[in-house]
């Protein structure tokens, strides 16, 4: 079992590492701030809502996947996440994120979480694992979805007891959902492991959303409310709640430059929902690539529900156009008669409105070496 002081040791320079990514993404646009990889399309489940795996596919071999992670370190990428099908699959996982901890990026994991056990939890530890997000669909497993609370509650105790890694617990909404109300009892144990929270909207095959009914948007609210971070503000509040309103969004999704999909054949794509273009090789992907895809417009983006590229994009939001962006958050919450989060607010008068928001700049810039 993990020790507190080492897990609050560990947790503390992911904070710093974290801090400094997300600075670096401020200075500059000419670098992905995420990047998502297939290791291996194959799944040990077949959800029947996932567009995303198969059942036959082999492990993309090791070397060829280590040669990927250094060209993604090479265009300057601050976080990597293994994705899937299962990546766990992967014979030689530990290994891969070992190789994007030596580049100094961020290492994520995106899981249904079926191969945990304690042996496999120290050994992502050992390898620098940095973050795991399961998503939990259910409390009762159906013909959906086998990931539910019922059957994955021993493995977020074991998490709880041996990672020292962030663990993440995404709750699923949308209109195909039996059980909605499972989504906040799911949240609700999430927060009570220790571990953060996040709902997602279950999509359609081009990623876009039916609009809730009143019963699920209830649901919805009541999970925003448990999480006031303030990415959850930003994202959950702004962004998803015009989705379940069957409102689009005005945003500039800067996929292809910001975030990246690589595919298991080493092609670069917009997202998870959008294979196929630009469909580039990563091996030729550069900066004219970069700069094409981060003024280009998306016309799938006013309904798009992958909810990491509009996280990604929204710092961009924040670089170009600090005033507008604060506003619009501080706005939302105002309109729902709420106060904004803490985050919010203090980011406001630091590099907004306070006098000295310059000096702030430039602290910042040097307290992260980017001066």
């Amino acid at each position: 079992m993990v020790t507190p002081i080492r897990r609050r040791v560990r947790a503390l320079a992911r904070r710093v590492r974290t801090a400094r990514a997300l600075a670096r993404a401020f200075k500059s646009k000419r670098h992905p701030i995420l990047a998502q990889i297939v290791p291996i399309r194959r799944c040990n489940l077949s959800c029947t809502y996932c567009n995303e795996f198969d059942r036959v596919s082999a492990p993309v071999p090791t070397e060829r996947m280590l040669d990927r992670i250094d060209r993604l370190a090479a265009l300057g990428t601050t976080m990597i996440d293994f994705s899937g099908g299962e990546p766990m699959l992967h014979p030689d996982l530990d290994a891969l994120i070992g190789r994007v901890r030596r580049h100094g990026i961020l290492a994520g994991l995106l899981t249904n979480g079926y191969l945990l056990n304690p042996d496999r939890i120290e050994r992502l530890n050992g390898a620098g694992l940095d973050r795991l997000q399961i998503s939990v669909d259910n409390v009762t497993p159906d013909d959906v979805s086998k990931k539910s609370l019922r059957v994955l509650d021993k493995k977020l105790q074991l998490l709880a007891e041996h990672a020292e890694f962030d663990v993440n617990i995404n709750t699923v909404l949308g209109a195909d959902v039996r059980h909605p109300a499972d989504a906040l009892l799911i949240a609700r144990r999430a927060l009570a492991l220790g571990f953060g929270t996040s709902v997602g909207l279950i999509h359609d095959g081009s990623g876009r959303l039916l609009p809730f009914d009143a019963v699920r948007a209830g649901v919805f609210r009541e999970i925003a409310a448990l999480n006031r971070t303030f990415y959850s503000h930003a994202h959950d509040t702004v962004y998803q709640q015009n989705l379940i309103a069957g409102q689009p969004n005005d945003w500039r999704c800067r996929a292809g430059a910001r975030y990246l999909y690589v595919c298991e054949d080493g092609l670069v794509h917009l997202c998870s929902q959008q294979r196929g273009y630009p469909g580039v090789p990563l091996d030729r992907y550069g900066a004219e690539h970069l700069e094409r895809e981060y003024s280009s417009p998306k016309p799938c983006a006013p309904f798009c529900t992958v909810s990491c590229v509009h996280r990604v994009s929204l710092l961009d939001d924040l670089r170009e156009q600090p005033l507008d962006t604060l506003e619009r958050l501080v706005e939302a919450h105002r309109r729902r008669g709420q106060a904004p989060p803490v985050t919010v607010r203090l980011l406001t008068w630091l590099f907004v409105t306070s006098s000295h928001r310059e000096r702030f700049r430039r602290m910042a810039l040097r307290a992260f070496r980017l001066g």
